[in-house]
């Protein structure tokens, strides 16, 4: 096999594990029953005439599975990131004493739930298409490879190779899908 060859398969492995780190972060956004900072993840807020994501202005805690408590390291910047918050329609209602932001995260009622695992599902399928804009990327390269000059069964097999890496990574996705639907539905 050519280095050609090879580079297009190390390509596409690459490029496909990206779509998988991809969709585990989406995942992270996606609440469970439990609380966690990165359901705060994208939040920004106009912090002297630029936008600041909330992570780069004060540090968020996780104290118990029901709360996320939000500290500014600028106090002033207080009301800015409870309306920040508010605006970004998570469900939360922060208390706002004067020092930190409380959050109470509060249960999932079964309806939530379910939509939860839709939006998890949705991710699922977006990281699938992904995966096959991907192989038919690589597979479209292995045709001009294969036009460049390379042997006939090479491509065969490189594109046999990238379907196979195809399916592992489907697989993988499914996976992971499950197991997010597995963890919004427990109570």
């Amino acid at each position: 096999m050519s280095e050609e060859v090879q580079f297009l398969l190390e390509e596409t492995k690459e490029s496909m594990q990206n779509a998988l780190v991809h969709l585990e972060r989406e995942f992270q956004k996606i609440r469970t029953g439990k609380s966690s900072a990165q359901m705060l993840d994208g939040i920004k807020i106009e912090y002297y005439g630029s936008l600041t994501p909330l992570d780069q202005l004060s540090n968020i805690n996780t104290p118990d599975p029901r709360q996320i408590i939000v500290q500014p390291w600028d106090k002033n910047s207080l009301p800015l990131i409870e309306k920040a918050i508010m605006a970004a329609n998570l469900g939360f209602n922060p208390k706002n004493d004067g020092e930190v932001l409380r959050i109470t995260v509060p249960p999932l009622t079964e309806e939530r739930r379910k939509e939860f695992a839709k939006r998890a599902r949705n991710e699922g399928e977006n990281a699938k298409v992904a995966i096959r804009n991907i192989r038919r990327a690589s597979n479209d390269s292995a045709k001009k490879l294969e036009k460049e000059g390379e042997a006939e069964d090479v491509i065969k097999k490189a594109e046999s190779d990238i379907q196979e890496i195809t399916n592992t990574f489907i697989a993988k996705v499914d996976k992971l899908t499950e197991l997010k639907e597995k963890d919004i539905m427990t109570v």
